[in-house]
């Protein structure tokens, strides 16, 4: 037994852990392989201590961890030995014998099931250069007015309360300043209490997906919808169902044709400015889709993710603003107002509704980032954020301007596009002869990341189509990506 604890263990002397930590573990190690089994003898502290060339009192310390743990027993006058009552176990083969478990942290020992609708790329950002899917400049962000206000959250206050446990619903201060806000630029008649913070809108329509739908439900979303949101649809077991879009939104005709056929749950939209394509939902469709949500007892799931950017006129109200049934959820966030690492958004509906989807939030998420939800709330009650948005609504105008003018002299003969009124992104339609998978790989080679289209196919007719998002560039930035994308083609 000295002999082969000699062989199987090892001491750094001077490493990070403590010897006789060292030694405790992989005699631990030894007894769940089944090297040593139960009821063996152990050699003596001073024959191990020869043997490894410590100090007794190291293996004597190593021995009572070990007797702690339950994994060895000792008897008075007789010896140490491994635990009696521990399961004998069988000796593993040589793991050149088993190729199988060559890595146990790479390839689980059970078995499960992956779903095909959760198969979809992670958007990292990467490359130096970027026409994304409509995201903000965080360089334009008030991040110095923000880090005060979070070390303010950090410091003042009674500590027990602000870095306690809190409302599960999210800060009733964010709550408050959010029901004013939307209230003032969005035509809404909340409260605090109409309102549960998120992180983010992802997480609203998980919520949403978990607390309010049933296996098979039907959902019905836009043609080409967001798929965070179709993926939540799938995950609760719902079936989506899609209509059509054109430029004046959602087709309202056909989604009543669908609420003839059998009975829809949800109808998923995003009204202002369609993902992707950017198209608003014109006025009368708006109205439409207000009576048959009445007449067939569906829900509204508003996605409002960009309200804020628009640059013709006064952008239309949500359809949230004009619902006296109480049919509309309506979500958003201020991932696109600061940027994506900064996780709030919200979702605003009736009362009862927001208490019940609360009690789902808690067994996900026990509560968002107070300090967080909080220096928010302060920058909201001192304008800081509405200053910021008026200041970005300029900055991004001139961006769509420059952008899709160098669209239409560099890249005329490739593409066709419609000058956005709102948004972070150009939904553009390339020549089908173009191959955007193979283009996109050739642009990441100059450090330049455009989508592929592969996630924008209109029901079952594949539109070679885009988004190429302009906000998050410098115009110098800008000139230089849709260089590259005319010199690749």
């Amino acid at each position: 037994m000295v002999n082969l604890l000699t062989a199987l263990l090892s001491v750094e002397k001077g490493g990070k852990l403590p010897v006789y930590l060292q030694i405790a573990n992989q005699i631990a190690v030894l007894v769940r392989a089944g090297t040593l089994q139960p009821g063996y003898k152990l050699p003596s502290t001073r024959q191990l201590a020869v043997t490894l060339q410590v100090h007794r009192r190291i293996i004597v310390q190593a021995f009572e961890e070990l007797l702690a743990q339950g994994w060895l027993e000792s008897h008075v006058g007789n010896g140490t030995f491994v635990a009696r009552h521990l399961p004998e176990i069988q000796i593993r083969k040589p793991i050149d014998e088993r190729p199988e478990t060559l890595n146990a942290l790479k390839k689980a020992g059970f078995s499960f099931e992956t779903a095909s609708h959760l198969n979809k790329p992670v958007l990292k950002s990467g490359t130096r250069l970027h026409l994304d899917d409509g995201f903000p400049d965080a360089r334009l962000a008030p991040l110095e007015a923000l880090s005060r206000a979070y070390r303010s959250q950090l410091l003042n206050g009674n500590s027990y309360v602000r870095l306690g446990y809190g409302d599960t619903k999210g800060s009733y201060w964010l709550r408050q300043e959010f029901s004013a806000y939307l209230n003032e630029t969005r035509g809404l008649k909340t409260k605090p209490e109409n309102i549960l913070i998120t992180r983010g809108v992802i997480m609203g329509v998980f919520l949403i997906s978990t607390g309010l739908l049933q296996p098979g439900d039907h959902v019905v979303a836009d043609a080409a919808a967001w798929h965070g949101a179709n993926m939540n649809f799938v995950q609760a077991g719902a079936k989506v169902l899609h209509v059509p879009v054109d430029e004046s939104g959602m087709d309202v005709n056909a989604l009543e044709d669908l609420c003839k056929k059998q009975p829809i749950r949800l109808v998923y939209i995003t009204s202002h400015h369609h993902y992707p394509t950017t198209v608003a939902l014109r006025a009368d469709r708006r109205l439409t889709l207000m009576e048959l949500s009445v007449k067939y007892g569906f829900i509204i799931l508003e996605d409002d993710y960009d309200y804020d950017f628009h640059y013709l006129s006064k952008p239309l109200l949500p359809l949230a603003g004009s619902d006296p049934a109480g049919m509309v959820l309506y979500c958003g966030s201020f991932t696109k107002t600061i940027s994506p690492a900064f996780r709030v958004g919200y979702l605003v509906g009736p009362e009862d509704v927001i208490d019940h989807l609360a009690a789902y939030r808690r067994i996900v998420d026990r509560q968002g980032d107070q300090m967080l939800e909080n220096a928010m709330a302060e920058l909201l009650h001192n304008g800081i954020i509405q200053r910021h948005l008026r200041k970005s609504v300029r900055v991004y105008r001139q961006r769509r301007d420059l952008f899709c003018e160098l669209m239409k002299i560099h890249l005329q003969d490739y593409a066709d596009f419609q000058v956005p009124d709102g948004g972070m992104a150009v939904w553009t339609r390339f020549d089908p002869a173009i191959d955007l998978v193979r283009l996109a790989e050739k642009a990441l080679t100059r450090d330049l990341y455009i989508a592929n289209g592969a996630a924008n196919t209109l029901l079952e007719q594949p539109r070679n189509a885009v988004r190429l998002g302009f906000a998050s560039s410098t115009p110098e930035e800008l000139e230089e990506s849709v260089g590259i994308i005319r010199n690749l083609l």
